[in-house]
């Protein structure tokens, strides 16, 4: 009797592994997606105040971006918890959008 109610204590663990994996996903796809977008303006606009011309600060920020959505999907799977791949996404992203966000009222 013993080993048929075993199965039913590991449903709850098993959906908090589950909802471990889709939320390390939803923060790999959605907030790479948003870390990318935010290094993206906040480096294009700084860049483009250095007095780089507007259009190669514009590719290098984009360039730059894909190459930040990709690393941020490695952190999301690569962190111990979930909870840490968000912080770890989260935090850079809120910061790159408040530059771009300063950046955005400055006359050149």
């Amino acid at each position: 009797m013993a080993d048929i109610a075993a199965p039913h204590k590991r449903v709850p663990a098993m959906g908090r592994y589950r909802w471990a994996v889709a939320s390390r996903a939803l923060a790999a796809t959605a907030g790479g997606y948003a870390l990318a977008s935010a290094t993206a303006a906040g480096l294009g606009l700084a860049l483009a105040r250095s007095g780089s011309h507007s259009v190669d600060a514009v590719l290098w920020a984009t360039m730059l971006g894909f190459v930040v959505h990709a690393m941020a999907a490695l952190w999301a799977f690569g962190c111990a918890n979930a909870r840490r791949a968000w912080i770890g996404i989260v935090a850079p992203t809120a910061l790159l959008e408040a530059l771009a966000y300063a950046l955005r009222g400055v006359t050149a």
